[in-house]
């Protein structure tokens, strides 16, 4: 099993505190601390370099397919041979020259393909750190021509009072970041508010192909009638996933930024920010807000 957590020594400063002797001063101590892991996946296309993420270990199999999901790739599980992380190929022979088991390498994934399936264009292997989805990479035209659905079709009634309560919802699930305070977190949600799933990362956008690669695996796509809810702001990138898994709401307890609202317009996705306490702001899709 992927460790999510490592310990590492950290000297904690404290000021205004007093003495020994009742005087304000700065105080020292030395503890331990637990940190959310970040390492690289690669992520490999019928055995070729497709891309590699900065991510916390831990359903890399959903990350992949998610990622890809989002990259118009792959829709359907139909589409997909299987997936597996890879084997660490210099292991795969012994010093006496015989052939031994492979060791499951973690940090890197392989996903096969289908022949129906049109393989991805090589030139388009990149880095994607754990702060950013396509980089700058990408266009809306671009998203706008692997989307494969219409969410205006998706009239779901989006409940307000269901809506506010997701984000404690969620909050409540979230274990690692209770032990790091330093992770993203991504849920699924059906219109009632049930909780189906929720993924943390130390990059949100990794967080979200969790989930929907978590999706992708059961057969839901397109998320007609469900809500995505993330920890942190709206993004460009997160609203292309959310419109790429066909989910017609993105709910964030942070602002949008103005490219993701046009975005989330254009799509006819319901994008929702601020989901804080008792209160949130509509910027697109408020059609389906009931009361």
């Amino acid at each position: 099993m992927a460790h999510t957590t490592a310990r590492r020594p950290g000297l904690r400063i404290s000021l205004g505190g007093e003495d020994g002797e009742g005087h304000g001063g700065v105080r020292r101590s030395t503890r331990p601390d637990t940190l959310a892991i970040e390492e690289p996946l690669g992520i490999l296309v019928d055995g070729a370099d497709y891309a590699t993420t900065m991510r916390t270990p831990g359903h890399d199999l959903d990350l992949a397919l998610g990622f890809l999901v989002s990259e118009g790739v792959i829709a359907d599980p139909a589409d997909v041979k299987g997936a597996a992380h890879c084997s660490s190929t210099s292991r795969l022979t012994a010093p006496d020259g015989s052939r031994a088991e492979a060791d499951a390498d973690h940090n890197s994934v392989t996903v096969d393909l289908n022949p129906h399936v049109p393989p991805p264009d090589p030139a388009k292997h990149r880095h994607v750190t754990s702060a950013c989805g396509v980089c700058g990479t990408e266009t809306v035209d671009a998203v706008r021509a692997r989307s494969r659905y219409d969410l205006t079709g998706d009239r779901t009634p989006l409940d307000p009072t269901v809506l506010a309560a997701l984000p404690d919802t969620m909050r409540a699930s979230q274990k690692v970041f209770d032990r790091t305070g330093g992770l993203h977190a991504a849920a699924l949600f059906d219109a009632a508010g049930h909780l189906l799933c929720l993924r943390e990362d130390v990059g949100r956008h990794n967080a979200v192909d969790k989930v929907v690669g978590w999706a992708f695996t059961r057969g839901m796509l397109p998320l007609t009638g469900h809500v995505i809810q993330v920890s942190g702001r709206a993004s460009f990138e997160l609203v292309q996933k959310t419109w790429l898994a066909g989910a017609p709401a993105l709910a964030a307890v942070s602002a949008p930024s103005s490219l993701a609202a046009d975005l989330a317009e254009e799509a006819g996705m319901t994008l929702i920010g601020f989901s804080r306490g008792d209160h949130f702001s509509v910027y697109t899709g408020t059609g389906r807000i009931t009361g």
